[in-house]
């Protein structure tokens, strides 16, 4: 007898004997590989397939496009004008407003009034108010929805992070990308259903985004982001090594899941099923990442419209990714662009972010409305937090959670519309305060989800997305 077949002879329960005899998920998986169709016909929860086989609402949007701007964009230089702040520049903040309250880096100062560092101007037909220098995201303005009343319970950047990722501060716990593929799957058979892009572009302060950020946490490790590179390989070791073909790598997949099918079929562990399933799936993008990749395809008026220098790694052709990553049934695409984190040099800092994200932010919206995917395509745009109207050093913003502003387009979302308001000086939601919660409950109903019912036991407790709080902004949807 063989080792293996002596440790298969020894972990042979009955349990196991009875659970798993001759087919599991992990022969579904192997097998897909030469039938990519079975995969989608396996159990719930295999690739291709979530968790829920009936949604609970009917879906507005398929799939979400979250653009994130890393360290924390002031609301009071883009899409929240105020201009009794403005009036009130370089005078004591009203002491009323800041007794008591967390002020992160602020705390024994003297607290001025820092007012807007460019001026806004009204755009469309909706006449929505956007600062001078985003005027491309100010050209679709009438397809946004603008929330100025956002909060977040945290206000350092890894927490912070990680509860607009998770709704929790705590590590370890799902993000939201990975809790839509758990309960919706994929529409991709040789792609994942999380990718994630991140791009830096000019200020210097390349904060790190850490990959826990997309993590799947206690949900199986499937469910996970894919982290795409804007330069150079798009993923770390995927091509073969010289001399090894196509068909030689896929008889040593084929090889490797057999045994480890042979092993799932004993043991019933769930994290050698995932094992097979990403073996297949990276032998798959072994041939799907590098056309996804190569747009030499696009007209130039595409390239033009982002204003991207194919594989230049910036938050332009990111964007452009995107769409293509959309167009190949990937369900959550994340995009970073990091640097918005500005103590000091505010006005300079801004007008770089502006530059680097405005033109193409407005180019993805017109590129999904072209193509008829708006319409099912929910598309975010905002930071973890927002900045403090009172000045840091002179030109700078400290971090603040009690009221940011973010955007949401298409996929079930009001277009031209704004919701909530922060205070006279943008210091605190004042009109319809919006929580981590209520969005990521909000982005699930759009999806077809009730965030109440989309849960995953773990530890004896049934944990989900929005926690026990969570409701969905109603007002802001079609």
């Amino acid at each position: 007898m063989n080792d293996f077949a002596q440790f298969s002879a020894q972990q042979l329960t009955r349990r196991t004997f009875l659970g798993k005899t001759g087919a599991g998920i992990g022969s579904f998986a192997l097998a897909s590989l030469l039938s990519p169709d079975l995969g989608l016909a396996a159990a719930p929860g295999a690739r291709g397939k979530g968790l829920l086989q009936t949604l609970h609402f009917a879906p507005k949007a398929k799939r979400v496009i979250y653009l994130t701007m890393a360290g924390g964009p002031s609301h009071l230089e883009t899409l929240d004008y105020k201009p009794k702040l403005a009036a009130m520049h370089g005078q004591p903040m009203p002491e009323s407003m800041t007794r008591g309250q967390q002020i992160a880096q602020l705390q024994g100062q003297k607290l001025l009034c820092h007012g807007p560092q460019f001026p806004f101007q009204k755009f469309g037909k909706s006449g929505a108010e956007i600062s001078e220098i985003f005027p491309q995201i100010g050209g679709v303005a009438d397809e946004l929805c603008i929330i100025r009343s956002m909060t977040s319970d945290a206000i350092n950047h890894d927490p912070a992070h990680m509860f607009m990722n998770t709704g929790s501060q705590i590590a370890g716990r799902p993000s939201m990308g990975a809790w839509v593929t758990y309960g919706l799957g994929s529409d991709s058979q040789d792609l994942p259903g999380f990718v994630v892009l991140t791009s830096l572009g000019r200020g210097g302060q390349n904060q790190p985004i850490a990959a826990r950020q997309w993590a799947s946490g206690f949900l199986p490790s499937r469910f996970q982001g894919v982290h795409l590179r804007g330069k150079g390989d798009p993923v770390l070791y995927l091509t073969n090594p010289p001399g090894v073909n196509r068909g030689q790598q896929q008889e040593l997949i084929k090889t490797i899941n057999s045994i480890n099918a042979k092993h799932d079929a004993l043991v019933d562990d769930p994290e050698i099923a995932t094992r097979i399933a990403q073996y297949e799936m990276a032998f798959q993008m072994q041939a799907s990442v590098p056309e996804l990749t190569d747009v030499s395809g696009e007209p130039q008026s595409i390239l033009d419209l982002y204003g991207c220098k194919p594989g230049d790694g910036s938050f332009a052709s990111n964007c452009l990714l995107a769409r293509r990553l959309a167009e190949r049934g990937v369900r959550f695409i994340q995009l970073y662009h990091k640097d918005w984190d500005h103590h000091g040099g505010l006005k300079q800092g801004i007008a770089y972010k502006a530059e680097e994200v405005d033109r193409a932010s407005a180019a993805l919206i017109k590129d999904l409305k072209q193509r008829d995917m708006l319409k099912d395509t929910l598309v975010v745009w905002g930071g973890e937090f927002g900045r403090t109207p009172m000045s840091q050093g002179g030109d700078g913003r400290d971090h603040h959670n009690k009221g940011f502003s973010i955007w949401m387009a298409g996929g079930g979302i009001q277009p031209g519309t704004t919701y909530g308001a922060t205070d006279e000086l943008g210091y605190a939601a004042v009109e319809n305060p919006v929580e981590v919660h209520d969005l990521h409950a909000t982005m699930m109903r759009l999806l077809g989800i009730d965030h109440k019912k989309l849960s995953y036991r773990f530890q004896g407790r049934d944990f989900r997305l929005t926690d026990v709080k969570g409701h969905v902004m109603e007002k802001i949807l079609v």
